[in-house]
Formats: structure tokens, sequence, C-alpha cells
């Protein structure tokens, strides 16, 4: 009976956990079609993955800073009847990723992903004070000011055609705690997957499908540019690997962590994922009251009266 017990408790874990990562939502079947897409970070790594996985079916706008790589890319994914612009943008200047806002909203696109990152190696105060602002700039505000600027569109889009638009937002396993020595890159996958999450809940209901993306150890050149000269890590897994899991996961998940056995990290998702969805609740109806005109609900008064 004991024994029983448990495994009754295991298996209400196990669905707690993915109905919380979930956020409710148990679509099953295959990935959803995506009529156009726009990928940043799209010449290398899970970026260029994401682009030769998604169906040629699939219009693609890139974006990347080398425009040679980009028309390689371009160049390989030509097929008859398929649309590819690509977009040469350095995503740490606000003014380039305004310009990716427009081409991408020009576009048409219903699914957004998020892939573009930076990082540098080595101790904060002892990385060039550039590199930390670049991570900052590409690995935050650029997914912020993206996710602000074409998510309303892609919505409107999405319910007009009564399909469903996408967004994924490139975290990181190191987004689970400070990793000293990358520290303002992890922090940054925090950020990335705080916000992706927070997004997701303020989205329930509306016709698109939010994922914070967690690769772990991935085979990309990305750590050569970080400054790692160790070479892979062993057991890194191949970056279209990764985005197929990404993409399979749209529609069914929040989170996915990619890399090693997410059943490892499901005790602090969890109360993430349901902390995410308490407070949303009762965030929503805190703007909802200030959008009608009422203030919030003031706490209950703490004062004593004093007899004389």
């Amino acid at each position: 009976m004991e024994r029983d017990m448990v495994k009754r408790e295991g298996c209400l874990l196990e669905a707690l956990v993915s109905a919380a990562l979930s956020g409710g939502d148990t679509r099953s079947g295959t990935p959803l079609a995506y009529r156009r897409a726009l990928i940043t970070g799209a010449t290398s790594g899970i970026g260029r993955a994401f682009a030769e996985v998604l169906p040629p079916t699939t219009d693609l706008l890139l974006v990347g800073r080398n425009p040679a790589a980009l028309a390689e890319v371009e160049r390989k994914l030509a097929r008859p009847g398929r649309t590819i612009e690509t977009v040469e943008a350095d995503l740490a200047d606000e003014a380039s990723v305004a310009t990716v806002v427009a081409r991408g909203d020009a576009f048409g696109i219903d699914l957004l992903i998020n892939n573009a990152g930076v990082g540098r190696l080595g101790a904060v105060v002892s990385n060039p004070p550039a590199s930390e602002r670049n991570a900052v700039a590409v690995n935050v505000m650029a997914v912020v000011l993206l996710t602000r600027g074409l998510v309303p569109g892609m919505i409107a889009r999405a319910r007009g055609d009564r399909r469903r638009a996408g967004l994924i937002i490139l975290a990181s396993t190191a987004a689970f705690g400070p990793v000293p020595y990358f520290t303002t890159y992890a922090a940054s996958k925090a950020f990335d997957l705080s916000f992706a999450e927070g997004v997701a809940e303020e989205l329930r209901g509306q016709p698109i499908d939010v994922l914070a993306l967690c690769p772990g150890a991935t085979r990309s050149q990305f750590g050569a540019r970080a400054g790692f000269s160790g070479g892979n890590l062993p057991g890194a897994l191949d970056p279209h690997t990764v985005a197929r899991q990404g993409l399979a996961a749209l529609g069914r998940h929040r989170v996915k962590v990619t890399g090693i056995d997410q059943a490892y990290l499901n005790p602090a998702l969890l109360p993430r994922c349901v902390a995410t969805r308490v407070l949303g609740g009762v965030m929503r109806a805190v703007v909802d009251r200030m959008a009608a005109g009422s203030p919030p609900a003031a706490p209950p008064s703490r004062s004593r009266s004093v007899r004389g």
C-alpha cells in the first residue's frame, strides 16, 4: 500500500508539473505550421538550425550581423515559391532593433524566434565594459523591444486568420542560477526566462503560444565567441535537435529544457509556474481595476483606536 501511495503521489507530481509547464494547455499532435517566421541570430548555431528545420512552406525573415553569412543561408534555403528576406542588424543598437520591428511587421510574421545572444567569459570587473553592455542590450533590451513591437500585430493577424501565432525566447540552463565568470550572460538569461513566463501568462487566452527554450550544452560557435577555448562540452546537443525540440514544445509547454533531463529541474520549475499563475491572476485583477478607474483595494487598516 505504501508503495502504491508513493506511485500515486509521483503521478500527481508529474501531472502537476506537466500542467504548470504547459500553462494549462495540453495541445497534442504535430507542431503547428507557421506561414512567416522572423529569426534573430540566424546565421549560425541554434538560430540557423531553426531556419533549416522549419518546413519549406514557411517564409523566412533572417536577421544577423554578417551580410555574407546571411546571403549564404538564404541561398541554401531558397525554394521555388518561398520568400526569404534578410536584415543586416546589430541588435545592440536600438535603431537597428526598430528597423527589424518595422521589417517584421511588414513581412507579416506569425512566428518570432528571439534567438540572438552574446556573452563573454570572465569576471564582470575584468571584462571590457562594452562586452557587458552588449550582453544586456542584445539578450535583454532587444528581446523586450522585439516582443513588444511585433507581438501585437502577430496576435491581430492570428485572430483575423483564425490561427495561432508563436513566440520562442531563447533562455538557457544558465538561467536557473548564478554562473560566476559568466555572470552577466547568466543573469540576462534569467531575465529571458522570467520574461517569457510572464508574457505567456499575460497572453493566456490570446491566439499565441509562448515558449522559453532553455538549451544546455549545444554544439555551436557561441562558446568560442564567448572566450571558451575548450571546444564543445561532452554530450553537447546538435543545434538541429534543440531547434526541433523547441518547435515541438511550442504550444504544449511554457518552458522547455534541452541537453539535460528536465526532470532534474522540475522541483525548481513547478513553484515558478504555480507562482506565475497565481501572481498573474492577482496582477490581472489590479490592472483591470485600474483600467476601470478604480484604485487597487487598500489593505486592511492596522491602526488601533486610542482611548483617552
